[in-house]
């Protein structure tokens, strides 16, 4: 049996069958290993994991809920939050009109990255004048139809990543403020500090970024050095302003004083640089990586609510949550009907309440015409249906994004 447990409980004989945090966030070099030693579970605390679940039917046992029980326990408070609640975002054109466009933007904002990082490999200076017009192009698409841009961003090339995950940052974090109405100005700077922001990586050797395998401690080092190498980088780019060196440089702080490179806590870690760490962890936890798998999105919201209680603002995670819907634009759901669908746009006053592109007849176990289903309508007219769990894509081996257009 599976039980989360509190780091505080711990004790040796106990197996840890998930550390549940991020896959380079843990101080081991497995995520399941018994407890042999008092040494261990210091080196736990001292990495600031808070939960951890157990299998109690490979090591010692302790009085806990069960995994099961705490994720419905989760389940239960996200769908509270989400009744009544909406997206506020006004949806100029339907996705599949915006598709094109958008996949022209993230196509030459990837290209726009790639070149950044090459060039601070090579010692050059960044180009800022070809960074303003991807930003730019990316807050227009926005404005058009968000879900377009954030769905195709959801499929990621493993090799490509390190691009693909910046660009995502700046949508994410372009839509995030957006969603809470800062000016324009703030958001294209926090949208160039979205694009820029793992510039630093450009430093860092291939064999680490893209190793396989735990890294080593020499190794992590390495990699927690480059928000201050891409802040020295940036530092040396004309036109580049104060929001954009921030969150380059305090992407990875949490509020709880874990992160780095400053181990700033709570206040001192700028909203901006919050809003970003916010949407940098959920790009990364949702992104299928070299060395591990990537979550569903509703599946990363609901994680990201949990790391809340500790590593960051819940007002903050309520907010994103909010932005991006309960069940993201590109998820694969299950509707009560047992039909399968992929979510193509979040309903303005309520997270329930998304469209969905349905599919396929799970009970019947076949195709069935592609329609869109309103869910905030009632049956007779496109709606009638409602939201039972999102699935996993792997599971159905099925591709979301071919089922995002009604043709």
């Amino acid at each position: 049996m599976l039980k989360k447990v509190d780091a505080s409980q711990l004790r040796v004989g106990m197996f840890i069958n998930d550390l549940d945090c991020g896959w380079m966030e843990h101080p081991f070099v497995r995520s399941q290993f018994l407890l042999t030693s008092e040494t261990e579970i210091r080196k736990i605390l001292d990495a600031r994991i808070h939960g951890v679940v157990i299998d109690c039917s490979r090591g010692m046992d302790v009085d806990a809920p069960t995994l099961a029980q705490t994720q419905a326990a989760t389940e239960a408070e996200v769908t509270a939050l989400a009744a009544g609640a909406g997206t506020g975002s006004r949806i100029k054109v339907s996705v599949s009109e915006e598709l094109r466009r958008a996949a022209t933007v993230r196509r030459e904002a990837v290209g726009v990255v790639r070149t950044v990082m090459q060039d601070a490999r090579l010692g050059k200076a960044v180009e800022f004048d070809a960074v303003g017009p991807v930003v730019q192009n990316i807050t227009e698409s926005i404005l058009r139809n968000a879900g377009a841009l954030l769905g195709l961003l959801q499929i990621k090339n493993k090799d490509d990543y390190t691009f693909l995950h910046s660009v995502s940052v700046c949508t994410l974090l372009v839509a995030f403020c957006r969603s809470r109405n800062l000016d324009d100005e703030r958001i294209y700077e926090a949208g160039i500090g979205g694009l820029l922001h793992d510039t630093g990586k450009a430093l860092v050797p291939d064999a680490i970024l893209h190793k396989v395998g735990r890294l080593t401690d020499a190794e992590f080092e390495i990699i927690r050095r480059h928000p201050r190498d891409g802040h020295d980088i940036l530092l040396r780019t004309p036109g580049i302003g104060a929001i954009p060196l921030d969150i380059t440089l305090h992407h990875h702080e949490r509020c709880d004083g874990s992160g780095y490179p400053d181990a700033q806590a709570g206040g001192a870690i700028s909203e901006l640089a919050q809003m970003a760490a916010i949407v940098d962890v959920y790009d990364a936890i949702t992104s299928e990586r070299c060395y591990h798998k990537g979550m569903p999105p509703a599946e990363a919201l609901r994680k990201l609510y949990e790391w809340s209680k500790f590593h960051f603002d819940p007002a903050l995670v309520q907010a994103f949550m909010r932005c991006v819907g309960i069940y993201p634009v590109g998820t694969l759901v299950l509707l009560e009907s047992g039909r399968l669908g992929v979510v193509v746009e979040p309903h303005e006053t309520s997270l329930l309440t998304p469209k969905v592109n349905v599919f396929f007849h799970t009970r019947e176990q076949r195709y069935i015409k592609p329609e869109t289903v309103d869910l905030s309508r009632p049956l007779g007219f496109g709606g009638g249906d409602r939201i039972v769990r999102h699935e996993s894509a792997e599971k159905w081996q099925v591709e979301p994004l071919r089922f995002m257009q009604v043709t």
